[in-house]
């Protein structure tokens, strides 16, 4: 398994390496940092251009500064991405549009997966965050974001908790239960699915969940995910990028994001099919 971990030395990324090798024990990782001029701290910028005897000497002081930082920090996420289990090697890049730019590069060089802390800085703007929202939205490759602050109960049930499918019969759920047999070989898988209490489905073996809340709301639909997998103590959630209506009270591009923005554990947000 190939996965691109896209680290910029922030506590959220360093947590989220650690969580992620839980649950993708063994992967082959590439460790990428983006960065972009002038990435120098303002103290090392001012010693530079004290030193530079023109604007274009400057610039490629801090072309030069800048790199050497950004290596510097990568291969101390190397160190991390090993001691989570993986087979990792670094990789620098500069950066013209982070999120766009992890998305093309997971796509031109057949990545299994993308790794993304669910915030912090990378370089002189926000790497992950709004960017791990971009690239979760572009992505043509499924996307793990790991959320931070997790408690030692919530980390450890990476390693050992079951996987949970959101599930309703669409393609887009179908291509996200096939990306987690593959990615979570050997795991408990349980699909999931929500109705009002008292409404029938027919979702297969999908595990039906009373919603808890307002019929029709997608955000009502996440909320019910995500604390059904922290009763069921799971290690991650699997959803689709879009499925169907969510007055259906099923997966939609609104209800992933609203398990993104609360679970309490790794999401994995696989792309419909016919965007992959």
């Amino acid at each position: 398994m190939r996965v691109l971990f896209g680290y910029d030395a922030s506590r959220s990324a360093m947590d989220a390496v650690d969580t992620a090798g839980r649950l993708l024990p063994g992967a082959s990782a590439t460790v990428l940092f983006l960065w972009e001029p002038p990435f120098a701290s303002a103290e090392l910028r001012q010693r530079l251009a004290s030193r530079a005897q023109s604007v274009d000497r400057l610039i490629d002081l801090l072309e030069d500064e800048g790199r050497a930082e950004a290596e510097r920090l990568v291969a101390q996420g190397v160190v991390l991405a090993r001691a989570a289990g993986w087979d990792a090697e670094p990789r620098v890049e500069r950066s013209f549009n982070e999120g766009y730019q992890l998305a093309r590069i997971a796509e031109q060089d057949a990545f299994d997966v993308i790794v993304l802390g669910s915030r912090g800085m990378g370089g002189a703007q926000a790497l992950l965050g709004s960017t791990s929202d971009l690239v979760v939205h572009v992505s043509r490759v499924p996307v793990l974001v790991v959320p931070a602050a997790l408690m030692s109960a919530e980390r450890a049930a990476a390693g050992s908790g079951p996987i949970l499918i959101a599930f309703d019969g669409s393609p887009g759920a179908e291509a996200a239960a096939a990306a987690a047999e593959r990615l979570f070989p050997g795991r408990e898988l349980e699909r999931v699915t929500t109705a009002p209490e008292g409404e029938a489905h027919a979702e297969g073996e999908a595990t039906l969940v009373p919603l808890r809340g307002r019929a029709g709301s997608a955000r009502a639909v996440g909320g019910t995910l995500t604390e059904y997998a922290a009763e069921r103590g799971a290690g991650a959630i699997v959803v689709g990028s879009r499925g169907r209506s969510a007055s259906r009270e099923l997966l939609l591009g609104s209800v992933a994001k609203a398990v993104l923005h609360h679970a309490h554990r790794p999401v994995l947000v696989v792309p419909h099919p016919r965007s992959a």
